[in-house]
């Protein structure tokens, strides 16, 4: 695809948010789909939909966004973030109750004494005049680390039946964490909506943070998402080449540091996943590098022939990528040059599939051709 051309006015320009009805639809070449510039951030992280179609979007530096009918507005009450290296407002997730409740989860890096690391907070999200979060109180916290602001991950998806959440924890750049299940590095984890183990997890009793395990042996977890089958999918960035998509497996090692599919970035080898089958393998790898930033499996019905498929928004590849997925088998499909870093994808209550910029920090719409 050649580079997408929205050229905007000055005024325009000026502005840090553009409603979707002031850019015109643009036709992506070679894709079945056109784009729409919606609204403009300051290095946005990660977004959410609401019940009634809006938007929350969080920004690298610790910033909220409400994002409603193209205006968007601060939020207020946001915790303190440490947003060196890859720290940042992380994730957000409506709560199942929030049509009752306002309840919001977000994760965030968290600087504190002893180092920093990913933490999931919950708080009331009021939204009017001014808006805010209220009563926010962290609820979960990864082991801190002092030497280190890389591979926080804190990905947030919700279990299908509502009653878990399910997080992402990096390993720190650390490596060797991710193969002791005592520590809550390198893992998917699995929690209560307060934020503790969830009960029946496959690892409960090893000591430490293991009641929290669902699987480990994971590296920077970027992506979380269930299919409408119920299996959980992951992707995450390898070192030098083999990133990855895994079908998350409860209580299976999925083999970090100990193998890859990539090299280190000092181009030492480590051994390939076939030549250690006791550990889980990556159902689609990638190499070089695409540095898989986020996830989600599409059941919209404006793109009716992708139901079911993954979408990966790819930050060094530039790039959407679409991987067809059949029950537990994967196989790479499209990948559309986006020519700009890809942060985050999501799919909106519209059945449309949402862009965010990390460049630019444009949100951009993808919808049918017609």
């Amino acid at each position: 695809m050649r580079k997408l051309n929205l050229a905007l006015t000055a005024a325009l320009s000026a502005l840090a948010i553009t409603a979707c009805q002031q850019t015109p639809s643009i036709a992506a070449d070679g894709a079945p789909f056109t784009i729409t510039e919606v609204a403009k951030f300051d290095t946005p992280w990660a977004m959410t939909f609401l019940p009634n179609g809006d938007m929350l979007v969080t920004e690298k530096s610790g910033t909220m966004k409400w994002l409603s009918k193209g205006v968007s507005k601060d939020v207020a009450g946001v915790p303190k973030v440490d947003d060196n290296g890859q720290g940042s407002l992380g994730d957000i997730l409506a709560a199942p109750d929030y049509a009752t409740t306002g309840t919001v989860y977000l994760t965030f890096s968290e600087p504190g004494d002893g180092g920093n690391g990913a933490a999931l907070a919950r708080a009331k999200l009021v939204l009017d005049a001014n808006p805010r979060l209220e009563g926010l109180t962290v609820i979960w916290r990864q082991a801190k680390m002092a030497d280190t602001d890389f591979h926080y991950s804190q990905k947030l998806a919700l279990s299908p039946d509502k009653k878990y959440l399910f997080v992402t924890a990096g390993e720190r750049n650390k490596k060797t964490p991710s193969q002791d299940v005592k520590v809550n590095l390198g893992k998917v984890l699995r929690l209560t909506l307060d934020g503790k183990p969830a009960p029946g997890n496959p690892l409960a009793g090893k000591g430490g943070t293991s009641d929290e395990v669902w699987s480990y042996g994971h590296r920077n977890l970027y992506g979380l998402a269930f299919a409408p089958d119920g299996q959980l999918w992951e992707n995450e960035m390898g070192p030098k080449g083999g990133d990855e998509l895994n079908l998350i497996v409860a209580g299976k090692n999925y083999g970090w540091p100990v193998v890859s599919n990539g090299s280190g970035y000092d181009d030492a080898d480590i051994p390939d996943h076939p030549t250690r089958p006791e550990f889980e393998a990556p159902k689609v790898w990638w190499n070089p590098s695409i540095s898989p930033s986020s996830l989600i499996i599409y059941t919209g019905d404006k793109f009716p022939q992708w139901k079911g498929d993954a979408f990966i928004g790819a930050l060094s590849g530039q790039a959407l990528i679409r991987v067809d997925i059949d029950g537990a088998k994967a196989t790479k499909a499209d990948q559309w040059d986006m020519e700009t870093r890809i942060r985050d994808v999501e799919q909106g209550p519209d059945g449309n599939i949402y862009l965010l910029e990390d460049g630019d920090g444009r949100l951009l719409k993808l919808s049918p051709k017609t």
